[in-house]
Parts: structure tokens; sequence; C-alpha cells
């Protein structure tokens, strides 16, 4: 809900577009997406500006960031105050990424579909055509959780692309986040002859899943982009023994590779072309999320490579407010 409702007002515009690079995609999912992007008040066709790509959490999409709520700012709403606030003109996209999984890496991969190559493909270059802004030395990409690690890989896979990342409450340091998380799903897993099909089914049959259950889903969807098996059920295969919790060393490390803190040791380079690094986390983030990104930070230290990394009082649920924080660094870095 808008805090002060006299303050001029951005356009919020409903675009629906057709991928070439999500047709047949590995799901089956809709080639066909919408797409919002957000204008500011006043904003021109005449007026170049940069471009900042939200990418949304797990169990999510950049879309819902539009919603309503009745006790905090949705993203528009958010990005009417800052303007009002003094931050500098953006034009910012919300597209729409979900799959069967019900989330996205924001990666290429052979289980979910080419959402990198649909993002800077196809999405960047159709708003920046369409509303003259962006370009090389422009762009800029955030998101938090999933997101936060879309941001990661496209910082360190497409610096030739971007130019600016935002990187919050972000998913790496996979044996902190992964390896617990895994064990504790197995007993869910279990009650459904530890398949994954007969647990994802059942959870969906259901009228109302449990917390629990989404977590584990979500757990397990990640083999679909990481280590991804055509012939299972939506491509998920398990990383672990079921039975014995014994990992899997070729399954782990398919895992592993995906890391941001492991991939950082070849890639981390790239990172030094872009004109900003932003990365935050709650210091005590319910995934123990805030351990693998000290140690990202740590591998940027020892690298020489320019960031800020802030560490706040707070877990990993409902941080949307620290965009008023980051929105403004982006933006001002791609001015």
């Amino acid at each position: 809900m808008r805090r002060d409702q006299t303050i001029p007002r951005g356009e919020v515009h409903r675009l629906l577009h057709k991928s070439d690079v999500l047709q047949g995609n590995p799901l089956g999912d809709p080639a066909t997406r919408e797409l919002i992007v957000w204008t500011p008040p006043d904003w021109k066709p005449a007026e170049s500006l940069p471009i900042l790509v939200d990418l949304k959490g797990y169990m999510s999409s950049a879309l819902a960031h539009a919603n309503w709520s009745p006790t905090s700012e949705n993203v528009p709403e958010r990005l009417d105050r800052l303007a009002s606030e003094g931050m500098a003109r953006a034009v910012v996209v919300l597209p729409d990424c979900f799959t069967k999984l019900f989330g996205n890496q924001y990666l290429n991969s052979a289980g979910s579909g080419r959402y990198a190559d649909y993002i800077c493909d196809e999405i960047v270059p159709l708003v920046e055509s369409k509303f003259n802004c962006g370009g090389k030395g422009r762009r800029g990409v955030f998101g938090k959780s999933s997101g936060g690690y879309g941001a990661a890989w496209h910082g360190l896979h497409r610096a030739d692309f971007w130019d600016a990342i935002s990187i919050n409450s972000g998913d790496m340091g996979f044996d902190a986040l992964y390896i617990p998380a895994l064990l504790d799903d197995l007993t869910l897993l279990a009650k459904h002859d530890n398949s994954i099909e007969k647990l994802w089914t059942s959870t969906l049959a259901k009228k109302k899943s449990s917390f629990r259950e989404q977590v584990a889903m979500m757990d397990f969807a990640q083999s679909a982009f990481y280590d991804p098996d055509p012939t299972q059920f939506l491509n998920m295969r398990l990383p672990l023994d079921p039975y014995t919790g014994e990992f899997i060393p070729e399954r782990w490390a398919n895992w592993m590779a995906h890391d941001p803190v492991v991939m950082f040791d070849e890639k981390g380079s790239e990172l030094k072309k872009l004109k900003l690094i932003y990365m935050d986390c709650g210091d005590h983030d319910n995934f123990r999320i805030h351990l693998g990104m000290r140690r990202f930070v740590k591998k940027l230290k020892a690298a020489g490579i320019a960031h800020t990394y802030e560490e706040f009082d707070d877990d990993h649920m409902d941080v949307d407010y620290r965009m008023d924080v980051f929105l403004p660094l982006l933006a001002r870095a791609l001015t």
C-alpha cells in the first residue's frame, strides 16, 4: 500500500511477449509471457534511461512484485516513492520466469530451459527498443534469494552484458545451504516411498501444502537446474541416497559446480568489468545463506574487486525493504 497518495506516480506497462528461446523448453512451460515495465513519473519516449531487471525469489515471479499489499509497498509503489526522494531515473523490468518447478535460478539448463538467454537476448532488448533505455554501460540486474543467485550467475557469466548487480540473500555456499536441508527433507520423502514424483503429486493434490512441503519441493527442484536427468519426473534426481543420506559424489559435484562461491574461482575476474557489485544478507538467514555470502565476499576481497557488502539484523523473509538501499545505488551507478 502506498505510504503517500500525493506523490507523482510512474506508469506500469503490461506487455505480452512470445519467446523464441523458450519454445520447446524441457518442462513444457509457456513461451508466451506477460512482462511488466515501470517508467518513472513524467517519462517521455525521448528520455533515455538506464534499465534495471528484477529477478524474483523462488515460489514466485517478478509479476508478483506488482501485486497490491495492505501492509507494504509493492515494487512500482516503492519506485514511485524512491523517485520522489531523489533516486536517479531508470526503467525497471519485472519479467515472468516462473516454471513447473515453482521458481527459477535464471540460468540456462537442460532441465528447465534457456532463461539466461531469455532475459539477456529477448527481454532486455525488447524493453530497450520499446522504451529507449539501457544499452551497454546502463544495464543492472537485482534479485533476492533465487533471484540473488540469478544476479550472481549473470554477473559471473554475462559481465559483457550487465554493468551492475545487486545480490540480496542470494543462494550460495551450497554445502551450508543444501546439505542440512536435503537431509531434513528425507524424513518427508520417506513418507512417499522415497519418490520425488509421489511427494510432488501428493503435495499438489492437497488443498493446502505446508511450508515444510514447499521447502522440500524447492530443494529437490534445484537438481533440475544443477544436475538434470531428462529420464526422471520433471528432470529431477536426488544427489544423495534417500535411505542412508550419503551424498553421491558425481551428483553432488554437479551441484557444487553451480555454487557462486565455487564458480568464482574460474569466473570471478569477470566481475571486475562491473560498475557496481552490491550484496547484503540478514545476519541470521533461515537457510544459512549469510555463510555463503561471507565466503563470496572473502574471495572478492582477496581478488581486489570493488564491492559493497552489508549484513543487517534480520532473517531471510520479507526483506524487500532493503530495496530502499540498493535500488538508488544501482540507478546512480548506471546514470
